[in-house]
């Protein structure tokens, strides 16, 4: 296939452009500077400018382009960006493949989202039918995943995939913990309680692939492994793969003092099940956290 990728410089975007390029598919990187090299192609999504000669050529398109939520500490100006980083760019994409005659558009567009759909579940078991919940991160996950709605109303399928805590070393939600874990200074975060919704990276690119070839699968798809934790459980399982303890919880008020706006996002509870991939009858890779953690950590 050719395929056009926004957000391709990213923690997820960079791993899934070298998985497609090197199962033959031909990608063309969106970027914002000027293009330096074939494959890439100039785009100012907060201008809304894009040729559409370039998503014609394409016969699906992938967005993964966002600013991430926890790259920096939340301020008023940092959550704008958060929104506009994701509306823009899935806007400007939509727009432009429902302006494309019917045989010049791609087949299908596979959108970025986040299991911020579903706000705090608490205990609370949900999949892909459940209502947005509330929160900045819903918040931004609807408008986010109504700015598809061109693309979809011209006939295109899309599928908004709603990816939960990819699990790899090298970014995501495990980088940052590494240190902390390692130097024995770690613990669960406030109560622990909260669930994790997970999945391996490996698997998180098998289930891209997997959305872009199967032409029966369209709407929100949780991106999340078949056994969610909580954060104690977590906790315990990480400490136990690097052999350190695991013994200093971090108290909410500490993780608001830290982390502002986003500590609340960091306490949340979303315990959330892939509903229509388990439908769909994709296998996972790593059916449990053990087994994820284990090859996230090998790299």
């Amino acid at each position: 296939m050719r395929i056009l990728v926004a957000g391709a410089s990213g923690f997820l975007g960079t791993r899934l452009v070298q998985r497609l390029t090197a199962d033959g598919h031909q990608v063309t990187r969106l970027v914002r500077r000027p293009a330096r090299t074939p494959d890439e192609q100039r785009w100012n999504p907060s201008a809304a400018e894009l040729d559409p000669a370039v998503v014609a050529a394409a016969d699906a398109v992938v967005n993964l382009a966002g600013a991430g939520v926890g790259d920096r500490r939340w301020n008023d100006e940092y959550k704008r960006l958060i929104r506009s980083s994701r509306v823009d760019t899935t806007t400007t994409l939509a727009i432009t493949i429902a302006g494309l005659s019917a045989a010049a558009r791609p087949a299908v567009l596979l959108n970025a989202s986040a299991v911020g759909w579903y706000g705090n579940t608490g205990d609370r078991v949900v999949d892909e039918d459940a209502p947005p919940g509330e929160g900045f991160l819903a918040d931004v996950c609807r408008v986010w995943e109504a700015a598809t709605r061109p693309a979809e109303d011209a006939g295109v399928r899309v599928v908004r995939l709603r990816t939960g805590l990819p699990l790899h070393r090298d970014g995501g939600m495990l980088k940052p913990q590494l240190l902390p874990f390692r130097l024995g200074i770690a613990g669960k975060l406030g109560s622990g309680r909260q669930w994790l919704p997970w999945i391996s990276l490996a698997d998180w690119l098998r289930v891209a692939l997997f959305l872009l070839e199967r032409d029966d699968v369209a709407g929100p798809v949780n991106g999340v492994g078949p056994s969610p934790v909580t954060n104690a459980e977590f906790t315990r399982e990480l400490a136990r793969q690097l052999h350190r303890p695991a013994i200093m919880p971090v108290p909410a008020l500490a993780l608001k003092i830290a982390l502002g706006g986003f500590a609340q996002e960091a306490l949340t509870s979303a315990r959330v099940l892939p509903g229509v991939l388990t439908r769909a009858g994709f296998t996972y890779r790593h059916q449990d956290l053990p087994g994820a953690l284990h090859a996230a950590l090998a790299g």
